[in-house]
């Protein structure tokens, strides 16, 4: 009887245990690329404080730069029960395979930031304007050329990111008018100089140019390319310098190797994130500017949308994007272009960041 005893309140553990693993589950699964960029650590801090105090639970999970993990990641989102997925894309072609999973599950998918293309698996987007990103970068640094022959160094992001494609877009929609009145000239890549009459490009031919100048959105591979431009070029292709940087974290490393380079008088340089190091370079006089997208924005916007779903409503949206098989229905974020002169008024008056985070000058 002892030992009956003592199975009985095993199973009854046992079942106890299991009812309460059947209830443990997640309503909101958010998949993020990597947590070695600043960026996305951010989002992340972002998406926790924004639902600190929701009835619904969350779970968030990094990619680290695969695929792979990434599938699995919305996998294990699944197995939880999750009804709303947030993810960006670690490849907008690639995550057609994890997003198809969860809508084969009646999951509510919402792209992140990056568009997930060629699949019908995508409920909504979530963006900044990404093409009036690029115009931003593109027109700071019209404004700040003058004369004509400026030497002009391109670079773009991944090409398996969408993104780096439409920042480009918008960047070569203000740049091309003024390469092509000579106000500008291309130096670092054969393939631009070959399209410099185009007012529009191709995807196609955008994927000519981002193969020759594509950082892969990694700051070691930008300062490395920055590096063979530089010793590629002629002094006379040097001297008072325009950069097309795509975001902070390039922006950096490419700053980096123009200033060791004797033979560049100076340089204007564009990013975007306004991440905390290159906020810094700002201040320093390292970087010319970045293209400040409010996460706080971006992270309520998606969790607005997400709560929608939850709630059984139909989410708000602004616009559309063809991600290839279908309009996905958008919601876009505005963007503030941040310089030396309103880095306390954009980021800190704000309150996004502090003033203790960063070293003024006296």
């Amino acid at each position: 009887m002892k030992r009956l005893g003592i199975l009985f309140f095993v199973l009854m553990f046992a079942l106890v245990s299991l009812a309460g693993c059947a209830t443990s589950t997640v309503d909101i699964g958010i998949v993020l690329p990597t947590k070695d960029e600043p960026r996305w650590v951010q989002d992340e801090t972002r998406f926790k404080d924004l639902l600190a105090d929701s009835d619904y639970s969350v779970e968030i999970l990094f990619s680290q730069g695969s695929t792979a993990t990434e599938l699995s990641n919305v996998e294990t989102l699944i197995s939880k029960g999750i009804k709303v997925l947030i993810i960006t894309a670690q490849d907008g072609d690639a995550a057609g395979a994890a997003v198809e999973k969860a809508k084969a599950e009646g999951i509510t998918v919402i792209a992140y930031d990056r568009l997930i293309t060629n699949t019908e698996a995508v409920d909504y987007y979530v963006t900044f304007d990404s093409i009036a990103v690029g115009e931003a970068q593109g027109q700071y640094l019209v404004d700040h050329a003058t004369g004509t022959g400026n030497p002009l160094y391109l670079y773009a992001g991944a090409a398996s990111d969408n993104n780096a494609f439409l920042f480009f877009e918008g960047a070569w929609n203000v740049l091309q008018p003024k390469i092509a009145d000579g106000t500008f000239v291309i130096e670092n890549s054969s393939a631009a100089v070959g399209l410099q009459a185009n007012a529009t490009l191709t995807r196609t031919q955008m994927s000519t140019i981002l193969d020759q100048v594509t950082t892969n959105w990694d700051f070691n591979t930008a300062l490395s390319l920055a590096q063979t431009h530089l010793t590629a070029a002629t002094v006379a292709q040097k001297g008072d310098v325009f950069i097309l940087a795509p975001n902070d974290g390039t922006a950096r490393a490419i700053a980096d190797a123009f200033t060791a380079d004797t033979a560049v008088t100076s340089y204007k340089i564009t990013g975007q994130d306004a991440e905390i190091a290159s906020v810094q370079y700002i201040i320093d006089g390292k970087q010319s500017m970045t293209v400040f997208k409010d996460v706080r924005t971006l992270v309520s916007d998606a969790i607005t949308m997400a709560v929608s779903v939850l709630d059984g409503n139909t989410p708000t949206t602004t616009g559309t994007y063809d991600n290839g098989s279908i309009d996905v229905p958008a919601k876009q974020t505005a963007v503030v272009v941040v310089q030396q002169s309103n880095v306390t008024s954009a980021l800190i008056t704000s309150g996004y960041y502090t003033a203790s985070q960063f070293t003024f000058p006296n």
